[in-house]
């Protein structure tokens, strides 16, 4: 919170006896800067909400932060000191630069003497472990599951930006069904490359869907597997290899990176699936069923399905997902705190796997679950093969901005252009709160105008050429400041840093994208209404010192949604 909210809290903690200050922003700037809904104190005070604010209206004494508390109907709104709201906010995000915005909530501090938890000197940083992406080793993704890889690293720029140290761990499904089916669909083949793997994966259930004999083929080979039987295992390693290398080679072409690689065989082979049974056996919740397959009782969990059970084994013994993946959960949730990035589909799922680690005593993952991304016929499908690949989306998106830059230019280059294009990419699908579905379209993801990041990568190159063309001068006046389009970029600037916080809070990285936006938009409002450059000495410096602090807040919110800057455009 600013030092401006932190004041209005203040009052309001002391008059109103409130713990938790909501303060909301009035429509018009005429109004004041900040609003305190009195509706909540009513049901307390027995008092209408319009006599409530009068009422602490008369209590309020003006601050050097806080000028005025004025009874606008139900509200008490809030006007700050112009002056020193320019002059703070504007010199700490100068003085801070790449830093402004972080709250170092993810460092532990301590007092020297005493021990206790303060801001004082850096010990640690907490850690977290977070599990992005996981995308089945059998295809090249398809943008609806890019959806997951593309939240997934803006939340890990976002945790580590607030201090956190983040290890991202990518969980590789190498021993399931869909992995024997495309192995299946492998054989007698050689020099398989991974261009092929989505063709190959698409034929067989085709196949398989025409004769389902061949069901048993996969089931075999599944059970070959899991008794580690060489030859079979061989030939998963090698489909599963081709996959990962041609996947994590598309998505680090977009700046996606992991620091950990964990594969599902790995509690086969190393037996923690058996720990695991036996772990859970003595809950007393595990039983074998009429279908001879091991499955935990999760009765008062308030799952809503009817039949709530979870089924860990097939009825020949072989270990299904969910043993690997609590055997998995157990082992990331002794490293730290676990997040991770699901599809809204896997819901209930993993609140049964929460349910199986809380029967163990042990710390359950956090989730975000995200929607999906929609074609104009539906949800995107591997299988069926209806979907758009991640890698020919980003090639068009390339060509389309290739094209722009030579239009605009005569010429163009592979740096501006992928800055332009993986942007529009990443901001296309990263400015959709995660609940919502993404309904794609190649015009609209394409689309260079309105709210994208080639808008907002574009308010950088400007301001970063008008201060190319003039000396910024570090102590100008900024009480010069007093334009009404000034004064909105200022406040917006304050509230950057609680606009992080809270994203952080919640796992929203749209709230960053939809900042942004508005950031440009004010900039450019301001842009084509003030003159920057030709005003007199004085407003020039000041007004350059403000679209400076502009220029760095859009770098820091661009570098949290992993979406580059240009200093030209």
């Amino acid at each position: 919170m600013n030092r401006f909210k932190e004041e209005i809290a203040k009052f309001l903690k002391k008059e109103a006896n409130l713990e938790s200050i909501e303060l909301e922003v009035p429509p018009n700037p005429e109004m004041g800067d900040y609003a305190f809904p009195c509706f909540v104190l009513a049901k307390e005070w027995k008092k209408a909400p319009n006599e409530i604010a009068k009422e602490l209206e008369a209590k309020f004494e003006p601050t050097k932060l806080v000028n005025e508390a004025k009874s606008i109907g139900p509200y008490l709104n809030f006007f700050v000191n112009k002056n020193k709201i320019a002059e703070e906010t504007i010199k700490e995000i100068l003085k801070q630069k790449d830093k402004y915005g972080s709250s170092g909530m993810g460092k532990s501090y301590r007092s020297k003497v005493s021990g206790e938890l303060k801001n004082e000197k850096f010990l640690s940083s907490k850690k977290i472990i977070l599990e992005h992406t996981s995308i089945n080793p059998n295809a090249s993704p398809h943008v609806g599951r890019a959806r997951n890889a593309l939240i997934g690293d803006s939340l890990v720029r976002i945790l580590r930006f607030q201090g956190y140290k983040v290890e991202v761990h990518y969980f590789v499904n190498d021993v399931g069904k869909q992995i024997a089916m495309l192995v299946l669909g492998a054989e007698g083949r050689k020099d398989i490359a991974f261009d092929d793997l989505l063709k190959i994966y698409i034929d067989i259930n085709k196949k398989i869907a025409e004769n389902p004999e061949l069901e048993k083929d996969v089931l075999e080979l599944l059970n070959k597997l899991e008794k580690n039987d060489k030859e079979t295992r061989k030939k998963f390693e090698n489909v599963v290899r081709i996959c990962i290398d041609g996947q994590t080679k598309i998505l680090a072409e977009l700046g996606i990176k992991y620091d950990i690689f964990d594969y599902e065989s790995k509690y086969l082979w190393s037996r923690e699936t058996g720990k695991t049974l036996k772990r859970l056996e003595k809950t007393g919740k595990l039983f074998i069923d009429g279908f001879n397959r091991w499955v935990l009782d999760q009765k008062g969990y308030g799952l809503g399905v009817k039949v709530p059970v979870l089924v860990l084994t097939r009825n020949d013994g072989t270990s299904l997902y969910p043993l690997r993946d609590i055997a998995y959960a157990i082992e990331l949730t002794k490293k730290g705190d676990y997040y991770v990035i699901l599809g809204e589909d896997q819901k209930l799922y993993n609140q049964q796997i929460n349910a199986a680690l809380k029967e163990l005593g042990i710390y359950q993952r956090k989730p975000l679950y995200y929607s999906f991304v929609l074609l104009q016929e539906g949800k995107m499908s591997t299988r069926k093969g209806n979907l758009v690949l991640l890698e020919d989306f980003m090639r068009e998106a390339l060509q389309k901005s290739s094209d722009e830059l030579r239009k605009r230019y005569g010429k163009t280059n592979e740096v501006s252009a992928k800055a332009i294009a993986y942007g529009a990419v990443k901001y296309g699908i990263l400015k959709v709160s995660p609940e919502k579905n993404v309904n794609f379209s190649w015009e609209n993801a394409l689309s260079f105008e309105g709210e994208t990041s080639p808008y907002i990568q574009y308010a950088y190159a400007r301001i970063s050429s008008i201060l190319a063309k003039a000396n910024v001068n570090p102590k100008a006046d900024l009480s010069l400041l007093k334009e009404k389009e000034e004064i909105e970029l200022i406040k917006l600037l304050s509230n950057f840093p609680e606009m992080v916080l809270k994203a952080t809070n919640e796992l929203r990285p749209h709230l960053i994208s939809s900042y942004l936006y508005t950031l440009a938009q004010k900039f450019n409002e301001y842009y084509h209404a003030h003159n920057i450059l030709k005003a007199d000495e004085k407003t020039k410096d000041a007004r350059l010192l403000l679209i400076s602090a502009v220029r760095q807040v859009l770098k820091n919110g661009l570098n949290l949604l992993g979406i580059g800057v240009l200093e030209k455009m």
